[in-house]
């Protein structure tokens, strides 16, 4: 595992983020990010890949041998414009989608022993120490492999961090056990594209460029409304999330909707993020939640 420490201190208050790829960070919760390190939040990034199997939105920008190098600096130009100052690569390489030939590379995430893909999770949490973990729901947004499996060995961290039986090795280090209090998955849920449908049609833009083949068959994408327990406002650093968002040139093509669709409707679409509150060790709300840190402060 790599490790890019950059902060100099330990703050009282602690967010690990684990995904898959350069740029999972920042179209999900770059907001969120942005917002607890304006907060004075410790905030780390643990990025299992440097995303080598992603498209190249033009070949100007890289080739297929360098594109893992080329993400890993798209990835430090974003953390730099959220305020991520630790950033971690776990080591594995890019899955691609599933079905595809990259899912067999033997370094790849999808291969990963998972008993040891879950112990640099928890070794981070152990040394990082932070109340809230997040990372992709089970279904890893859109099935992506690598989303499902950093989904699965950060469930399996949350569990095994405070426990000193498991990862015993650590203790050498001096790394005690400890138990984070809080495991987000994020969400989109359908609400968030029935408005980003409203921007499309307000920006005169064909829904189909994107994949939908209507703009009914986008509203209708996403998380359910009701399983969505947790609405960060993030109004405030919507441009640090959009300027992050731009740091990724290889994943942005020519059509995508973060080049097409007008700034001032872009502040509306990325000024909240959702997330489920999938475990707590701190008693459930009654309603929707707007900190992730609600009862740690």
């Amino acid at each position: 595992m790599e490790v890019f420490l950059l902060s100099p201190t330990v703050p009282s208050l602690a967010l690990l983020a684990v995904y898959g790829h350069p740029d999972d960070e920042s179209f999900g919760t770059g907001g969120t990010l942005a917002l607890y390190a304006r907060q004075g939040v410790r905030v780390a990034l643990a990025c299992a890949t440097r995303g080598e199997a992603g498209e190249i939105s033009d070949p100007a920008l890289a080739t297929p041998e360098h594109l893992g190098e080329a993400r890993e600096h798209e990835l430090r130009c974003a953390c730099a414009h959220l305020g991520v100052n630790d950033l971690y690569f776990l080591g594995y390489r890019d899955s691609g989608m599933a079905g595809t030939p990259d899912n067999e590379h033997p370094q790849a995430f999808a291969r990963a022993d998972l008993h040891e893909a879950t112990g640099k999770i928890v070794r981070l949490v152990r040394l990082l120490r932070p109340q809230v973990l997040i990372t992709f729901d089970p279904q890893g947004a859109y099935g992506h492999p690598d989303h499902i499996n950093a989904n699965r060995i950060t469930v399996a961290a949350f569990a095994a961090a405070g426990d000193p039986a498991q990862y015993p090795e650590h203790l050498a280090e001096g790394l005690s056990p400890f138990a984070p209090s809080k495991l987000y998955f994020t969400g989109l849920p359908r609400r968030f594209f029935r408005a980003i449908a409203e921007e499309i049609r307000a920006a005169g833009i064909d829904v189909a460029r994107f994949g939908p083949r209507n703009l009914e068959e986008l509203e209708n994408v996403g998380t359910p409304d009701e399983l969505v327990t947790t609405e960060i406002d993030v109004a405030c650093c919507w441009q640090a999330k959009y300027q992050a968002i731009q740091c990724h040139q290889t994943q942005l093509p020519s059509d995508s909707p973060f080049r097409l669709i007008p700034l001032a409707q872009m502040e509306r679409a990325l000024s909240t993020e959702y997330f489920i509150l999938a475990e707590t060790r701190l008693p459930r709300p009654s309603g929707i939640e707007t900190d992730l840190f609600a009862g740690l402060r």
